[in-house]
């Protein structure tokens, strides 16, 4: 295969990659806030289902999560499984396990806001909505950034993962394409590609940080 031929497949794939990445920060980072405030509720029943889902979505391997969410409905309730539900799928498992661990960074940043700032937020007749919208998310979001940006970083390179169930994502086309030419030269590109798209994500994830500057 040439390489300008190359290059085309493995940018389709690249195009994946991306949704896959989009789209799981666009359903993980809420549903781990969401998390987190389970939690850390005082109702002990939601307070402990939150605690195993963390352990377990922690615990175990993404890949086997992907397989599980996409055999899942077949094995256990019979239900056909389509190709279209193979990157429903994929969203799903990588949603879920990263929303375990954007759940417990929250957390750690929820925590780290000292009690005093509650207590004066309560005297200036602030409600705990109020509170926590305008005062405590805010510095909460500065203190996890970097945390975040290591997971963000982290999701790019587990993209690679969707070929556990057969998705067709940059990294199997780098490997199909690999198998098919007897070379090496495709899993390096994917390589540079990966690269790259981790520099931009890095870049933009530091502008953010510095714009949070003024609530130190």
């Amino acid at each position: 295969m040439s390489f300008s031929a190359m290059m085309v497949q493995m940018t389709q794939g690249f195009g994946q990659t991306v949704l896959i990445f989009v789209l799981t920060l666009l359903f993980s980072l809420p549903l781990g806030l969401l998390v987190a405030f389970c939690r850390m509720t005082k109702i002990s029943p939601l307070r402990g289902i939150a605690k195993v889902f963390i352990s377990i979505l922690r615990g175990t391997p993404l890949m086997l999560q992907l397989i599980v969410v996409f055999f899942g409905p077949f094995y256990l309730f019979n239900i056909r499984i389509t190709n279209s539900y193979r990157f429903v799928a994929i969203i799903i498992g990588f949603a879920v396990n990263y929303s375990a661990y954007f759940a417990e960074i929250y957390r750690s940043g929820i925590e780290s806001i000292p009690v005093g700032q509650y207590e004066a937020a309560n005297v200036l007749g602030y409600s705990k909505t109020q509170t926590f919208v305008h005062i405590i998310f805010p510095q909460m979001v500065k203190r996890v950034l970097p945390p975040v940006t290591n997971e963000v970083i982290t999701l790019v390179k587990d993209t690679s993962l969707a070929f556990a169930i057969a998705y067709q994502e940059m990294f199997t086309t780098a490997k199909q394409i690999a198998a098919a030419d007897a070379s090496v030269v495709p899993l390096f590109v994917a390589g540079v590609f990966y690269f790259v798209f981790n520099f931009i994500v890095a870049q933009i994830m530091e502008k953010i940080e510095k714009k949070m500057n003024y609530y130190r």
